[in-house]
């Protein structure tokens, strides 16, 4: 069952869709905080893992990020790395005090940039129980090196050139200046697939894959984002997603990775500097993408998922500095 809420961030009111299980008992349950892609909305990827988990006897939320999708903020299209982890702890605050909800067993769940996200959100939150990612990326360092970590430095350091005149031309009432998240037309999308221009295979089918999916009948949602504000970009810049991923720790942690996906370099070298317990799922033929709807990528990856919250979201208790089974 979903049943539209709303629940505020930081000031701002988000609207989510909350998923319970059909036939739900009285007794509370097990929850996931489950948090989009940069650009997503809460009826694209993220709704569809938070309903597949509901199906396995979860509560879950998934939500619009402040400023994106229907939940509040100007200006509108504002990727803020900073709020979007306010949001994640703000998603489990309402879940902790649903009468659905078991507040002891609530686990935190990131896809893409979300699965940068959800690092820092759950290191310092420790009612996240348990946290998982899913194409988990550092949506700074995608920024300053590229999805594939080829990008010239010039590149990043040209586009802090152009958010800092958008912002003084704001400061001068010019209005709020944005650029384009995907290529403009098919046309230029399919260019990427050439290894030819410049971008290397599995880069240009990247590229290709997320206006494939944002921008076509595969997943298109009048509300997702297809412009970030300037602003985001030096918001975004100096991000460092899984800086303390080690404070994780004695809480468990999944990352779910493609072995076709572009960004793997990320959550590989996020998963090494992270401390036990911990592990790390592949998933065969799988793109970056492909993991957010692709029904023979997703199915696996919510078979994991399902068996890592059923053997980790136990009712549990601290003493300090571990975490025990009550």
């Amino acid at each position: 069952m979903r049943t539209d809420v709303t629940f505020p961030s930081a000031g701002l009111n988000l609207a989510g869709h909350l998923y319970t299980p059909d036939g739900q008992s009285g007794d509370p349950r097990p929850a996931i905080a489950v948090s989009h892609p940069a650009s997503g909305v809460k009826e694209q990827a993220a709704g569809l893992y938070a309903e597949r988990l509901a199906r396995e006897g979860f509560v879950t939320l998934a939500w619009d990020a402040a400023f994106q999708g229907e939940s509040e903020g100007e200006p509108r299209g504002l990727e803020d790395p900073a709020h979007r982890i306010e949001d994640i702890k703000a998603a489990v605050s309402f879940l902790s005090v649903r009468d659905e909800v078991d507040a002891e067993r609530i686990a935190a769940l990131g896809i893409c940039a979300s699965g940068g996200y959800v690092i820092p959100a759950s290191a310092t939150d420790h009612r996240v129980k348990a946290v998982a990612t899913v194409s988990a990326a550092d949506l700074g360092r995608q920024f300053r090196e590229g999805a594939d970590g080829q990008q010239d430095p010039a590149v990043i350091q040209g586009m802090l050139d152009t958010a800092a005149a958008a912002r003084t031309a704001e400061a001068r009432g010019e209005g709020i200046g944005t650029f384009p998240i995907f290529p403009d037309t098919e046309e230029e999308a399919r260019a990427g697939l050439n290894s030819h221009n410049g971008l290397s295979a599995a880069l240009g089918r990247h590229i290709f894959e997320g206006w494939e999916y944002y921008c076509t009948d595969r997943a298109y949602h009048p509300r997702s984002a297809k412009v970030f504000t300037w602003s985001s970009l030096d918001r975004i810049a100096y991000f460092d997603a899984f800086r303390f991923i080690a404070l994780i720790a004695p809480r468990p942690l999944l990352m779910i990775v493609g072995r076709e996906a572009v960004t793997s370099h990320m959550t590989t070298e996020a998963f090494w500097n992270a401390q036990q317990p911990k592990e790390l799922f592949w998933v065969d033929g799988a793109t970056h993408v492909a993991l957010y709807d692709k029904e023979e990528y997703v199915t696996p990856a919510i078979a994991k998922l399902t068996e890592f919250f059923r053997t980790h979201l136990t009712r549990t208790t601290w003493d300090r500095t571990r975490m025990t089974v009550a």
